[in-house]
This record gives structure tokens, C-alpha cells and sequence, in this order.
């Protein structure tokens, strides 16, 4: 069964949690009970929030389920962002995840992406002058948006687009917040921006609940001596992901929508990644 029949086969019920790791989607806790595996990473989506969250959430849900009784395909037309780490040794590391490992690895490529309905912009790595990762910062955020992401939407309609990220400092710098509105004005979905971004809600976020775990399970098929052949790997995935794959990613949003709306802010279950 190809990764489509399965995408297709568990339709992204609210109820379930989707894991995207090894082939293998749509599995709870349970099913990953009777999974081999030797390393789990367990994503903390529901462990960390605060008083104010679930209100936040309810808000944006209520916003973008307007949006998309007005504007049907409304969910397709977000441009939705984030970064994550890749290491050599076989993982990736998101700020909402819990690693257990035997070793403690220094060197990592730092990835970016903008996933939509349409395909995806990226992979961009935040790499200095001689080739090293380096630590993203509002500096080098702007000069990714720059150099990098506003030609990238030049073959596209940006009046019809719409652009999220979430709440890292280096996203929400005032000079990042007027460089993203030169480009959207009021259609950026940010914390400081027209549209509020609801704090830890990386369950909304396809990247997270998709994209990221997707790459890995991918990337890491045959061993990897250096970061070019990493970086390569990444590159190719990512180039030979399939539209009908991306169309059913963002369809599952709106079913996101739908479980937190109906949960009052909850999060939802966790996503759990076979190592």
C-alpha cells in the first residue's frame, strides 16, 4: 500500500493522532505498542500550555472556520512555515519534542520550509559564507525572506496567498513583522501580526504534524557520511513529494479545526515518532 492509500485509507479522523514516520500514518499510542521499534520520540503538544491557550486557539479556529465559509479553498491558500533540525546520527529535533538517545550530537543542519496545497518552497538551509550551520537569528530570518523566499513566490499570485509562522523570536522581530506585510499586508497569520497565530499549536501546523516526520523517514534509508549527502537527501524527498499527497496534508487541516473546535482549545492527540 502506497503512502497515498494509507493517507486516503485513514482519512484523518479527528479522533486519531497522525504519525507520519517509516511509512507508517494515522497510528495512536496503541498501535505503536505493537510497532518493533527500539527509540520513540514522543511529541509534547498538550503538555506545555499555558492559561490563555485554549482560548487562543478557539479564537484562530473560529477565524479561519469564517474564512473558509466564505472563501471555500480558503485552507489552500496558506502558506504554512517553519524550521527543523536534521543531524547525521538519524533525528529530528523540534522545540516540542522530547529526545531520548545515546548520544548527544553538536553539528545539524538547520532546514526551513513553506508547505501549501500548491507544493512546497524549500528546503532553504540557514548555512554562513563557508558552509556551516548556523543559528537562525531576525538577521539572517530577513535575508532567508529576502534573498530566497519572495523570489520563490514571484510564479505565484501572492494577492491570493496568505502566510503563517509561528512565534520564534527571530519570526516576530518588529523589522520581520513590516518585511512579511510589504509582501502579505493584513494576510500574515503571526503573533504580532494581523492575524494572531495561537501560542503551542504545532498540532496545526502541517509541518510539524506531517512534513518533518515525512523527511526523516525518508532521508535516513541508507547511511549518511556527511552532511552534503544529508543535505541531498532532503533535497530529493522533498523535490519527489506527490501534489495528491500535499492536497490530502492540508485537507487534514480543516479536520484539525474541526477537533479543536469541538475539544475547546485542546490539543490534539499525541504524535508519536518511531526512531
Amino acid at each position: 500500500m502506497t503512502a497515498e492509500d494509507r493517507l486516503e485509507r485513514h482519512d484523518y479522523m479527528p479522533s486519531a493522532s497522525i504519525a507520519f514516520t517509516h511509512g507508517y500514518i494515522g497510528l495512536t499510542l496503541n498501535d505503536w505498542q505493537n510497532v518493533a521499534c527500539c527509540q520513540v520520540i514522543y511529541s509534547q503538544f498538550g503538555l506545555a500550555f499555558h492559561q490563555n491557550d485554549h482560548q487562543a486557539r478557539r479564537r484562530f479556529v473560529e477565524w479561519a472556520k469564517n474564512e473558509i465559509a466564505v472563501v471555500p479553498d480558503f485552507h489552500k491558500r496558506i502558506l504554512f512555515s517553519d524550521e527543523a533540525h536534521f543531524w547525521l546520527n538519524g533525528y529530528v529535533n523540534k522545540q516540542n519534542c522530547r529526545i531520548w538517545s545515546e548520544v548527544n550530537p553538536r553539528e545539524k543542519l538547520t532546514v526551513w520550509c513553506a508547505l501549501w496545497a500548491g507544493g512546497i518552497m524549500g528546503p532553504y538551509f540557514f548555512k554562513n559564507d563557508e558552509g556551516h550551520n548556523v543559528t537562525v537569528n531576525g538577521d539572517r530570518y530577513r535575508a532567508m525572506i529576502t534573498n530566497f523566499f519572495i523570489p520563490e513566490l514571484n510564479n505565484h499570485d501572492v494577492q491570493e496567498l496568505w502566510f503563517q509562522q509561528d512565534g520564534a523570536t527571530c519570526h516576530t522581530a518588529r523589522a520581520t513583522i513590516d518585511l512579511l506585510k510589504d509582501t502579505f499586508g493584513d494576510r500574515l497569520i503571526s503573533r504580532f501580526g494581523p492575524v494572531n497565530w495561537p501560542p503551542r499549536s504545532r498540532d496545526l501546523t502541517p509541518l510539524d504534524y506531517f512534513l518533518w516526520g515525512y523527511v526523516k523517514s525518508l532521508v535516513y534509508a541508507d547511511t549518511l557520511q556527511t552532511f552534503d549527502h544529508l543535505e541531498d537527501n532532503i533535497r530529493r524527498v522533498i523535490a519527489d513529494m506527490r501534489p495528491q499527497m500535499l492536497e490530502k496534508v492540508i485537507e487534514n487541516w480543516t479536520s484539525r479545526l474541526d477537533y479543536i473546535r469541538a475539544s475547546r482549545g485542546s490539543p490534539m492527540p499525541e504524535i508519536i515518532y518511531k526512531m
